[in-house]
């Protein structure tokens, strides 16, 4: 950024080709991504179709609680987790010791303590825990808003033909969500492809390379190379390959979804 710029033609794809750091963070990304993903959908519709079914008290107060995660300083709440990971005063690991003088470990859970959250497939799981805290409400509110949309009378007609819960859900509710699903899924493929903050802050921009780049994801990876390491033609060309993945994961999830992630009118 500080010479002169020269042409180099596709030197800097053939040198993202051979890098195995890119790759091994391109893996790292969707693996959390997955992990992360999941769970928070799953939580998220629970939440949403509890609160819809008219059961729950203080429903503003609930949504309310459930959003703060997501409004929340992505580096405060990063902080918040690094209290609960730390090795030798870390919440989880105090909570686990006190399992341990009671008997509970190692007979029921066969682990050796302290556990190092932050080391090797470890670090997948840790970091995506954050995201889950952190995606699940927003998620729920969406949830919330298609199951609103759904018509009330769909659900009197199963009820009065003796339609079990179970059923009304999975051939009913679940349906007619395609579309909200389709949506929210989308952005954390997309949000999740671009995970920077909590792997930032938590691991930092080396990924831990004692911890073999567990924590190494490809936004850090972009950003070290460009304004760590002055690279910033190989992070542009980086960038090019992170977007052209993300369209083809999102054609990928878009065929899956096919036309239930379409509109229903």
């Amino acid at each position: 950024g500080i010479r002169e710029m020269r042409w180099v033609g596709f030197l800097n794809y053939k040198t993202i080709f051979f890098d195995w750091k890119f790759w091994r963070s391109i893996g790292n990304t969707i693996i959390m991504m997955l992990i992360g993903g999941i769970p928070q959908h799953v939580i998220g519709i629970f939440f949403a179709y509890i609160l819809n079914l008219g059961l729950v008290r203080f429903k503003d107060f609930f949504k309310g609680v459930l959003f703060v995660p997501y409004i929340t300083s992505p580096v405060a709440i990063t902080i918040l987790f690094g209290v609960l990971y730390g090795t030798r005063y870390g919440f989880l690991n105090y909570a686990l010791s006190w399992l341990e003088k009671i008997g509970i470990i190692p007979y029921i859970l066969p682990i050796e303590l302290p556990v190092e959250w932050l080391k090797e497939w470890k670090t997948w799981t840790s970091l995506s825990a954050i995201a889950v805290w952190k995606w699940t409400g927003w998620n729920a509110i969406l949830y919330l808003a298609g199951l609103k949309a759904i018509p009330e009378n769909l659900y009197e007609a199963a009820r009065i033909d003796g339609a079990s819960w179970w059923q009304v859900f999975f051939r009913i509710t679940l349906p007619l969500l395609m579309p909200v699903i389709y949506f929210a899924t989308s952005m954390t493929l997309i949000f999740g492809m671009q995970s920077f903050d909590e792997a930032q802050v938590m691991i930092g921009f080396d990924g831990m390379p004692g911890n073999l780049y567990y924590g190494l994801t490809t936004a850090i990876y972009i950003y070290g190379l460009a304004f760590r390491w002055g690279q910033f033609g190989t992070a542009s060309a980086m960038s090019y390959i992170l977007c052209m993945i993300i369209l083809l994961l999102s054609m990928v999830h878009r065929a899956l979804f096919g036309e239930r992630g379409e509109k229903v009118e």
